[in-house]
Order: C-alpha cells, then structure tokens, then sequence
C-alpha cells in the first residue's frame, strides 16, 4: 500500500501540537510576548467572550525602599499584582480584578495583618446598603467571594483574596478588594507573611 498521504510527524510538529492541545485545557496563563510584556488571556465563553489583560514585569526599587518582609504591589490599571520576596529571589506576576469603580478603589500604602486559609465573609454595611438581598454570612467553601485564601490588609475591611468566579479576573468586579485565582492566591499565601508590605498604584 502506498504511503504517498500517510500524514508525516515529526518531533517539533508533535511537541507543537501538543503544546497548543494542551493550552486549550489548561488552567489561564501568562506568556511572554517580548519587551518585557506579558498577555494574559481568559476564556469566559466557548471561546465567544475574551478576557485580556496585558501588563509587564516590574523592578520593586521605585515602588519600595526595601523588600523587608517581602512586597507587593497592585497595579489597578493593569489589573496585575507584583511579589518580591525579600531577599529578591522570588519575583512573581499575577493577574487580578480590581475594584468596580473608582469611588471604590483605594490606593496607598498598607500591609498584610492576618492570613486565613479558608475564609468566611460578611458584607460590609456600604455592601449590605448597595445589595440588600445579599446574605449576612457566608462561611468557608465553593460559594465563599473569598475563595480559599485571603490575605488581611491594615485597612479595614480590604483584602488581597481568592475567586471561584475565575470570569472576574482581569476584570473591574470587585466591591473593593483584589482578586487572584484560587491557585495564584495559594501562591502568593505561601510567601507573603503578616507584615509584608504592600502598595496599591
């Protein structure tokens, strides 16, 4: 039998194949696109709606004077969240929602008071006001707004927390906090420690 229509393989179109099979399954990622620039991309929708968001690494030393306890810094605008552990061996990028409107954003300085594997929430009474109908308590698990992990700021009520609406991120959708993905939280949570600084730009 011939063999002039057999398809022909090779190692690079098999590891190319394979690579783009394997990026339609996984879990959202960044990836590099040159000039230091990162693209994020989410599917929301059987591939109808798109969610990007494009930021790029950045060096700590104009936000910081140090990496004492380690750093963090949230970009609103480019909706990213910037780690450096103190000794600048760890540096990591994550995607995040950001506040719904500018009137609830906060911007400044503060730190990481308290970690909490597991979180409950309540409203808080501007919430309760803005959405009567929402529950007074949520406790831990799949329908916690907090996700798994949730990192306390020094302001009240703010927090750096995890989603399981993973649709949020990369979006304006929140009532004031930072979202990340659940995994990218639990990351971030194993490095960050109570007192670790952070910026929100």
């Amino acid at each position: 039998m011939s063999t002039d229509f057999a398809p022909k393989f090779n190692r690079r179109g098999m590891l190319r194949a394979t690579a783009a099979f394997g990026a339609t399954l996984a879990a959202p990622a960044l990836a590099q696109t040159g000039s230091d620039t990162v693209e994020f991309e989410q599917d929301l929708n059987s591939n109808i709606r798109r969610n990007i968001s494009s930021f790029r690494s950045l060096d700590w030393q104009p936000y910081f004077t140090s990496t004492k306890n380690g750093a963090i810094l949230v970009d609103i605008t480019s909706r990213a969240l910037h780690y450096w552990s103190e000794d600048q061996t760890i540096y990591r990028l994550f995607p995040t929602s950001v506040p719904l409107t500018e009137d609830l954003t906060r911007r400044g300085r503060t730190e990481v008071v308290r970690k909490v594997v597991g979180p409950d929430w309540r409203p808080t009474p501007a919430m309760q006001e803005r959405n009567p109908e929402w529950p007074d308590y949520v406790p831990p698990g799949p329908n916690n707004p907090l996700g798994t992990h949730a990192l306390y700021l020094s302001w009240q009520y703010y927090r750096i927390h995890g989603t399981h609406d993973t649709r949020k991120i990369g979006r304006r959708s929140s009532n004031g906090c930072i979202g990340l993905y659940n995994e990218h939280i639990a990351e971030l949570f194993s490095y960050a420690n109570t007192g670790t600084q952070v910026l929100l730009i």
